[in-house]
């Protein structure tokens, strides 16, 4: 029989999977890195096991003990899943910019979740950092994971991520593209990988907010530079040890918006359900797309799952209150598509009735707008014929003008259909809209029921 002692002994082996449609301008081979299927949905995993197991051999952390740690939910997950199999408690302090579903299935392994405000300096004691800095001092039998500065956390990819990603390209990789955040997974596997082949090109992540790329492009850590981000998982406003600018080539950093905006396309493109992180890596590499040729073997890092998204990235109101995203407004011009190349029927104001209803059976319409001296004078529809004739047959011989209704309400083109479709009532059966070719069509209620469906 072939099974696992517990749930952590699935953490890791995750498998690589090729991107075929979003990099179709590439030349290069382009594989995902495909973390989400580890147990915690994340590539916290695997440090967050490390960390624990590390901090029980050098006796930091006893039997029964809490963990604290600051966490936007991935690592917090990893050390909550852990904890349920070895017996420890957990109080994670996290910000208000994550999604409510990270909270949520941390609560669901048992964690307390303390929520901070995400615009604040680190050493603020709103801070999520300071406020697990000072948890950690109030809770008996306490230890804080620190997943920024725990050397444990990139000696995890260093054994684990960075092995495997050499092996399954049979050491063809060129580049690797992560999103960094504690840099725990981009320095551990770098160190790997570059010490098998030290031409390898580590390209990192980062986010507008973040002080990443100018410190490593400077030297200078610019306060200037940070102010909040949408963007989770990636970027900071501060320097994690585990962050070595000399193991990465190259910061490049990627809009909240491209972020976003890429992360539905991978599941719509890929069918891959990936998270936030792995939006801002692919949007990321597609702005680097010069730097790769053919031959090329690119790995990027999809560092979780998309249901941690469901309430942003992945909703469409969502998207629309920040200008992610923006609906196609249809106009009139789109509402006469589907009659576009046919002429405009009318009739002229000193015809009879009776040549109005032969016009509606002939063509299969119920309003007829009336020209006058070359203009449009007002309309006739099935209904008020209907009505004049039913009272008085002999109406039938009347002139139009002596039946017709005020002219109809004109448009342009660019007018958009809902602005129509309020001009539309039982006074008004339809409109016209001038194209700009200089022809007549008509908007009818039909034509603005279709564009709904």
């Amino acid at each position: 029989m072939q099974y696992f002692e517990n749930i952590l002994g699935t953490i890791g082996n995750t498998p690589l999977v090729k991107i075929n449609n979003i990099t179709k301008e590439i030349p290069a081979l382009v594989l995902a890195k495909i973390e989400s299927v580890n147990p915690g949905n994340s590539i916290k995993d695997r440090m967050a096991l490390r960390m624990i197991e590390d901090a029980e051999k050098n006796g930091s952390l006893k039997p029964g003990g809490t963990i604290i740690e600051g966490t936007s939910g991935n690592t917090g997950m990893g050390l909550a899943i852990a904890s349920v199999i070895k017996g420890y408690k957990c109080i994670f302090t996290s910000t208000d910019k994550q999604s409510k579903e990270k909270f949520d299935a941390l609560r669901a392994f048992g964690a307390e979740v303390i929520v901070c405000p995400t615009n604040v300096d680190p050493e603020d004691p709103r801070s999520y950092y300071s406020v697990s800095s000072r948890l950690v001092k109030e809770v008996p039998n306490s230890w804080k994971a620190n997943q920024y500065d725990n050397p444990s956390n990139a000696t995890a990819h260093y054994e684990t991520t960075g092995p495997e990603i050499w092996e399954q390209t049979d050491g063809k990789i060129t580049h690797l593209v992560v999103g960094v955040g504690t840099g725990g997974t981009i320095c551990g596997v770098a160190k790997y990988l570059k010490e098998k082949n030290p031409a390898i090109q580590i390209l990192g992540i980062d986010t507008y907010g973040s002080v990443f790329k100018k410190y490593k492009e400077t030297g200078i850590f610019d306060k200037n530079e940070i102010y909040p981000y949408i963007t989770e998982g990636i970027g900071e406003d501060f320097l994690p040890e585990n962050v070595n600018m000399n193991l990465i080539d190259h910061f490049e950093k990627v809009t909240d918006k491209d972020a976003a905006v890429m992360t539905r396309r991978i599941a719509r493109e890929e069918a891959i359900f990936a998270g936030n992180s792995a939006g801002s890596a692919m949007a990321g590499m597609m702005q680097m797309k010069d730097r790769f040729k053919a031959g090329d073997v690119v790995v990027v890092i999809f560092h979780d799952h998309g249901t941690r998204y469901l309430g942003k990235m992945y909703n469409d109101e969502w998207m629309r209150d920040r200008g992610f995203i923006q609906d196609e407004k249809k106009t009139a011009k789109d509402l006469v598509a589907g009659h576009a190349d046919k002429p405009l029927v009318t009739i002229g104001s000193g015809e009879l009735v009776s040549h109005g209803i032969d016009k509606m059976k002939k063509f299969g319409i119920s309003q007829i707008p009336v020209m006058k001296d070359d203009q449009f004078a007002g309309f006739v529809d099935e209904t008020r014929l209907y009505q004049s004739v039913v009272e008085d047959h002999n109406n039938i011989n009347r002139r139009i003008e002596d039946l017709m209704g005020p002219a109809l309400p004109i448009v342009g083109e660019n007018e958009s259909a809902e602005n129509v479709s309020r001009l539309i009532n039982k006074d008004v059966p339809a409109v016209l809209v001038k194209l700009s070719n200089g022809k007549h069509h008509i908007i009818t209620k039909y034509d603005v029921i279709q564009s709904l469906c």
